[in-house]
């Protein structure tokens, strides 16, 4: 985990950014608290922790950590697991599920980042493009994506930080965040906000950021928005389908943070529950 300290800045693009979208304005300036956020994407090794504890409840009550259901597929598709490799085709309930995992093992509570945080921590002090700038001819020096990555994930921190230290932020695997994906979302936002989060109300779309080893430069810009889709699970047998897997979200991810100032523990049991139930 490494500091991101608190801040303002500008969230979205300006309108005459190349590739920029509607949901990505009008900008407006926020502030962030300071966090801690995990220095790259989750790995497989890590996750498979999770995944592998015998000793995690199979209860279904969210005040319960419960493990995920097996998988009747290799979801990785092959593209590897062990080895610092990122974990994939996982939904939103999953990442958050780890958390509260990673929280009942430490006693610390960690979560996913909200969109305006994971925007700030990848533009670490930048208003460009990219957080290396404009030039999306360096963008190889820094992420994996389409031109790059031979249509897989690679292991990660492979490719150049940003100025805070963190790598493959845009690329890779697409990270998911806590907001509820609007793409009028920023329309409701002014000038001055602090920490706003747009708190999920159903499972989808929610939001995910910095794009992945499939996208074109333009989806991997530091303000590029996008929300997730029923059909990443329609190839899911299950009956109702699965709250854990999505087979077809193959560069999908997670990061996870943790504030500077941690929640007492009702308020912790609280955020889960409520997060949680969403789905």
């Amino acid at each position: 985990m490494l500091p991101v300290p608190g801040g303002n800045y500008k969230q979205g693009s300006a309108a005459s950014e190349k590739g920029r979208r509607a949901d990505e304005g009008p900008q407006h300036s926020i502030s962030i608290a300071p966090f801690w956020m995990s220095e790259h994407e989750a790995t497989y090794d890590e996750f498979l922790v999770f995944f592998n504890d015998e000793n995690t409840s199979r209860n279904s009550d969210v005040d319960a950590v419960t493990r995920p259901t097996p998988q009747y597929i290799d979801l990785s598709w092959g593209m590897g697991k062990q080895g610092g490799f990122p974990v994939n085709s996982m939904s939103n309930h999953t990442a958050l599920m780890y958390c509260r995992w990673l929280y009942d093992k430490t006693g610390q509570f960690y979560r996913l980042p909200t969109e305006a945080e994971w925007e700030y921590a990848c533009r670490a002090g930048t208003t460009s493009t990219y957080y290396f700038g404009d030039d999306e001819k360096q963008l190889k020096d820094y992420a994996w994506f389409s031109d790059n990555s031979k249509n897989k994930y690679q292991k990660v921190m492979q490719k150049k930080p940003n100025a805070w230290g963190l790598y493959d932020m845009l690329g890779n695997v697409a990270e998911w965040t806590l907001d509820q994906y609007d793409e009028k979302y920023y329309e409701t936002l002014g000038d001055g906000s602090a920490n706003p989060v747009n708190e999920p109300v159903s499972r989808y779309p929610r939001s995910v950021r910095g794009g992945g080893y499939l996208d074109k430069p333009a989806g991997l810009r530091c303000a590029s928005r996008s929300g997730s889709e029923p059909f990443w699970n329609k190839r899911d047998p299950q009956i109702p389908k699965s709250k854990w897997w999505l087979t077809d979200a193959m560069a999908v991810g997670f990061r996870i943070v943790r504030p500077q100032q941690q929640p007492s523990a009702v308020e912790i049991e609280a955020f889960y529950a409520k997060y949680l139930m969403a789905d």
